[in-house]
């Protein structure tokens, strides 16, 4: 029997973020969310490109793990 994990899901890209930089992991679908995120900034101050470019960064430079 399978076991299912459910995950409140962060309200913002802010607590995302911050979730991603503590645990230094990032899911799939996280990473989705950040690009699209990008791809439509007009809801996106500053400081959250910039939070979401830290995570790239990470991601670039093997600092974070991507999992499942």
């Amino acid at each position: 029997m399978m076991s299912t994990e459910i995950q409140e899901l962060p309200t913002s890209i802010e607590e995302m973020i911050a979730k991603i930089l503590v645990t230094r992991q990032i899911t799939h679908t996280e990473q989705l969310r950040l690009k699209f995120a990008l791809l439509y900034k007009d809801g996106l101050n500053q400081q959250d490109r910039s939070l979401i470019d830290r995570v790239f960064y990470g991601i670039r430079h093997d600092l974070l793990k991507v999992v499942e």
